[in-house]
């Protein structure tokens, strides 16, 4: 089952859940009701307003956070992408007969980068695909090593190919953690439980009104889950239906420019 799909029919579910427990909270204020002709109690407009500021706060909180995530990956890969254009350019630095063989494997390894991101969803293909590319950057690396302190090669080869490597190599970590980086799932969780608490208060109050509210509560819900869904995909561009995918396209410009 595909990461969309997952996601979808977990929204579902949560969707169905924040409409049970508005209705549960509806059939407990009608109970009270029955039971209370005064009505439902007052004076706790103080502790509803605080579960809704926090539901509030925390959506906020969760929503800013996976925007900013996602942009970062996405700066990234231009980040990647000028790194390695610059290494690329660089290239010229060292003795002629050594260019040839390292702008092959320049190109053969920004084929191996754009493939390590095609499939996510495999863990294992990945896994396999980012280990290739540490192995090309071994081989890039050695072989840059070994070209500019030839006998003969102005030390300034050295100074300015050697930096642009090792910072064409770190942006490949730097992206792998930020893949990583996600918040701890206990705040995915508390944002579940507030909004499920948050829908039995909403069904407790509209107990009051003699006809159902479905408007009120259906865009509450729908509102909710779909707020929460939007938030898990952004943390996911790789899998959901918001995507980074088109920024891959600083690479492929690039590859195209390595002839």
């Amino acid at each position: 089952m595909t990461f969309e799909i997952t996601a979808l029919l977990l929204i579902a579910a949560l969707l169905l859940a924040l409409l049970a427990t508005s209705e549960i909270g509806r059939r407990l204020g009608l109970a009270r009701l029955r039971h209370d002709p005064d009505g439902l109690p007052k004076g706790f407009s103080a502790s509803e307003g605080a579960v809704f500021a926090l539901l509030g706060l925390l959506l906020a909180f969760t929503f800013s956070g996976a925007a900013s995530r996602f942009e970062d990956r996405r700066h990234l890969i231009t980040a990647e992408t000028n790194a390695i254009g610059t290494a690329y350019l660089r290239i010229d630095l060292l003795p002629e007969d050594a260019q040839a063989d390292m702008r092959d494997r320049f190109r053969r390894y920004l084929d191996a980068r754009l493939e390590s991101y095609q499939n996510v969803a495999d863990r294992a293909g990945t896994a396999a695909s980012l280990a290739e590319d540490e192995a090309f950057q071994r081989e890039i690396w050695a072989t840059a090593v070994a070209a500019s302190l030839r006998p003969g090669v102005p030390t300034q080869a050295a100074m300015l190919m050697l930096p642009a490597l090792n910072e064409m190599i770190d942006i490949t970590t730097t992206r792998v953690t930020a893949t990583r980086n996600h918040p701890p799932p206990v705040i995915f969780m508390l944002l579940v439980v507030l909004s499920l608490v948050g829908a039995l208060l909403v069904g407790y109050g509209s107990s009051v009104n003699r006809g159902r509210t479905w408007l009120h509560t259906v865009a509450f819900a729908a509102i909710l889950s779909l707020t929460i869904y939007v938030i898990v995909d952004l943390e996911f561009p790789r899998l959901g239906l918001i995507r980074v995918d088109s920024a891959d396209q600083a690479l492929v410009d690039l590859r195209a420019s390595m002839k």
